[in-house]
């Protein structure tokens, strides 16, 4: 819908277009060159010869082609502005395109999508501010799908033409991070200074959301506004879950989400969930605006970083608080007052529990008295509004069964602590990565899993009470003692989730797995590169590539890289190769026969250690006998001794030329590896391997890799369904560890976890954070009663 405007105000929207085009197309030139550099110290920099190869191939390529990529750039960026997307009123195209999307644009659309994301991230506010304002000029209801404002716009643009000028999505994808630190600045600055020169004009000096919202569909869900996305209900899915289709799904509904054709989807799973936890967020902001004011809003939800305020107002250290709000002594007070009286009910309550459902109903009428006291005696509306909000969101964490009674109760004690903090430190609202929001997360996940008996008693349940009673010892330090208390909690689980001896023997037995098949990748580069220009035969390659690297790898691990029976089969590898050249003097032939006992006798006992035994070993030695025999025949050159002595030199110095990034991407794996390499029942394991040849997503390694260990997730493996929780990642990230209750181990490798979560086969058993449901109930509430949020 369309609404006529003056000439003058889509002028003024025209140019306000025309300077955030102006400001961001120059960090193209600065982008070029921080590439550049970024690509010349890597080139410079000394690593395995492949690596080193490929950064080299990455500088030659930009080098050629960095200035068409920025002419290209700076061209169709200024012309953007004159796009049908950018003009006023233009009809918008963000309606949802059911349509066949090829691989290639597929593969830059994610590209594209992760840097508009986050973009979005760190200008959501700024970037709906200017939305508003936007359309308040042009009577439209939504920017277009293409508008030059969306972050999308310029992160495609930048993406499509590094394509067009040559250069691969590999190398964006490398230099990318490179992109964004510089990009996202610049951006986040333009569109304050969009906002800044529209004020100065007189455009909506403050933003008043009254009159922007509306009732969807006249039911009595709650409240949206024209480009806010929905929030109420249960609109949060975990990542993998299917998206659901009707009118929340449309790209108006969410919000700024990049447009990512992914079937329908418009992103990763793991992009998708980040959008809807801050879709939470931005709703809330949205809502207490549209009640409280702007002004008093800009207090309440700042998303800026914060100083951590103590209860006088100022830092810890006794400077000014930067931008974190001052909190009176007396409302400091209230809070303080009705967290020692919560306190000591909540000792009484767990010290005659009775009837839980009991317990926790007067654990929430507590609450929520206390809660109402101290919201008579806050000072400011913005203080009230917080008291409600974190009182409801507390209502809802009290109310989820799925956590253990003993633990709720704790949950409960932190509701005070966490007022003090929202209070001073508005920020609490903003991001989904304040440390108060992180630790509850993280202990929500983790005890949701577990039920009462497991839980009471416990370890886990000893130390959620210690980082209780921690915060509650230092209510001066704000967020910092969340942090604290954040980052041990997270090195607990990290011992407790792994204590049990089952679990302490699996974790070995990968870790080692790892190293080794990581080792014997890197030594068959590494002979290969030593084989490269001396006439060996093919049999003799194949064995030294594919069985001998296995060996050496197992050994050093078992004795390590300089033990005395890892010297020794290093040092059969080069007599190998000079038994198998040519021997054209007789000399070398009666060396040869004096010698060759032994060398057939080390080669089954490197055979032995890596478990190739009877037929499998003796058709080896076959093979070796055969080539030998030829050697004595063959009217070919010799190997000079002085490459065999280089040769075996460099073997035994192997380690000093591969390094851990080389050639890690693609482990082999199984059961019988765990157990006949290593010698360890595999029994109590299942192992489920990469799948050869499959195709892994990056978005879904992505995801892959950032799952936090203690969460859990409901496994369909085999057609059996099992609920495990993740309790271990090895060092180099390719075997990850997950436990049932039953006392299984399901040790997954990262490409084949990453297709699981792709097909929907491995399902994280929450929706979202327990914050972010909660801001959700909370927001739900308010709207259906927004009386509340001041009364």
């Amino acid at each position: 819908m369309s609404i006529a405007r003056s000439a003058s105000s889509l002028q003024l929207a025209r140019e306000t277009r025309e300077r955030f085009v102006l400001a961001t197309g120059s960090v193209i030139v600065p982008l070029a060159q921080a590439i550049r550099d970024r690509l010349t110290k890597q080139a410079s920099e000394i690593g395995s010869a492949r690596a080193m190869q490929e950064s080299r191939d990455d500088f030659v390529a930009f080098q050629g082609q960095a200035t068409q990529w920025v002419s290209l750039a700076q061209t169709h960026w200024r012309k953007s502005v004159n796009a049908p997307g950018a003009a006023a009123g233009a009809p918008s195209t963000g309606g949802l395109r059911l349509e066949l999307i090829g691989d290639d644009v597929m593969e830059s659309n994610i590209l594209s999508s992760r840097l508009a994301q986050a973009i979005q991230e760190k200008a959501s506010f700024e970037l709906s501010d200017l939305r508003l304002r936007i359309q308040h000029l042009e009577g439209t209801t939504e920017l277009d799908a293409n508008d030059v404002l969306r972050p999308e716009a310029l992160s495609k643009l930048l993406v499509d033409q590094w394509l067009a000028a040559g250069l691969s999505r590999a190398l964006w994808a490398r230099v990318q991070d490179t992109v964004q630190q510089l990009l996202i600045g610049v951006v986040v600055k333009a569109y304050e200074d969009a906002n800044a020169f529209l004020v100065s004009k007189g455009v909506m000096p403050e933003i008043d959301l009254k009159n922007f919202v509306r009732r969807t569909g006249g039911s009595s869900g709650p409240s949206t506004v024209p480009g806010a996305p929905y929030a109420g209900g249960s609109a949060g899915q975990a990542p993998g879950a299917a998206p659901r289709h009707g009118s929340d799904a449309s790209p108006q509904t969410r919000g700024f989400a990049p447009s990512v054709p992914l079937a329908t989807t418009g992103g990763s799973p793991l992009l998708l969930a980040r959008q809807r936890a801050q879709t939470a967020l931005l709703s809330l902001k949205r809502f207490v605006a549209a009640r409280i004011g702007a002004a008093d809003m800009q207090s309440t939800m700042s998303s800026s970083p914060q100083s951590v305020a103590g209860t006088d107002g100022r830092t810890p250290g006794g400077s000014a608080g930067g931008n974190a709000r001052a909190v009176s002594n007396t409302f400091a007070a209230v809070i303080a007052d009705a967290e020692a009286a919560y306190r000591m009910a909540a000792t009484q309550y767990m010290q005659n529990p009775g009837d839980e459902a009991t317990v926790i109903q007067q654990a929430s009428v507590d609450l929520r008295r206390r809660s109402a006291e101290i919201k008579k005696r806050a000072p400011t509306t913005a203080d009230k509004a917080t008291v409600e909000i974190v009182a409801l969101m507390f209502q809802a964490i009290l109310a989820e069964e799925r956590i253990p009674f003993s633990a709720r109760v704790w949950f409960a004690r932190l509701q005070m602590p966490v007022l003090r903090v929202a209070i001073a430190e508005p920020e609490f609202f903003g991001t989904l990565q304040h440390p108060a929001r992180m630790l509850i997360d993280r202990m929500g996940s983790c005890v949701m899993g577990f039920d009462a008996a497991a839980i009471s008693g416990s370890a886990l349940e000893g130390e959620i009470r210690r980082v209780v009673q921690v915060i509650e010892q230092y209510p001066e330090t704000g967020q910092r003692v969340f942090k604290l208390v954040f980052d041990e909690f997270v090195a607990f689980l990290g011992r407790y989730l792994t204590q049990s001896d089952t679990t302490q023997r699996v974790m070995s037995v990968a870790q080692q797995v790892e190293q080794k098949e990581t080792m014997a990748i890197q030594y068959t580069i590494e002979l290969r590169k030593m084989l490269n220009d001396m006439p060996v035969r093919d049999e003799i390659r194949e064995f030294l590539f594919k069985v001998w690297a296995e060996v050496l790898a197992i050994a050093a691990l078992r004795y390590g890289a300089q033990g005395e029976q890892t010297v020794m089969l290093k040092r059969v590898a080069s007599e190998l190769v000079w038994a198998a050249s040519a021997k054209p003097n007789r000399a070398d032939r009666a060396r040869v026969i004096q010698d060759l006992p032994q060398l057939l006798q080390r080669l089954r006992l490197g055979m032995n250690l890596l478990g190739i035994i009877d037929e499998p070993q003796e058709a080896h030695i076959k093979t070796i006998g055969a080539t030998l025999s030829d050697a004595f025949l063959s009217k070919t050159e010799a190997i000079p001794a002085a490459k065999i002595e280089a040769m075996a030199e460099r073997l035994a110095h192997l380690e000093d030329f591969v390094s851990d990034d080389g050639g890690a991407s693609s482990l082999p794996l199984d059961a019988n590896s765990i157990e006949l390499l290593l010698g360890v029942d595999a029994a109590s394991i299942e192992v489920v391997p990469d799948t050869s040849g499959a195709v892994v997503a990056e978005d879904m390694l992505e995801w892959a890799h950032e799952l936090q260990v203690g969460n859990w997730f409901m496994l369909d493996h085999n057609d059996r369904v099992t609920q495990v929780q993740f309790v271990w990642r090895s060092d180099r990230k390719q075997l990850h560890l997950f436990a049932s209750a039953d006392g299984r181990s399901f040790l997954i490798q990262v490409g084949r976890l990453a297709n699981y979560l792709q097909a929907g086969l491995l399902v994280p058993a929450e929706e979202e954070t327990l914050t972010v449901r909660a801001t959700r109930e909370a927001l739900a509430k308010l709207d259906a009663n927004p009386e509340r949020l001041l009364n």
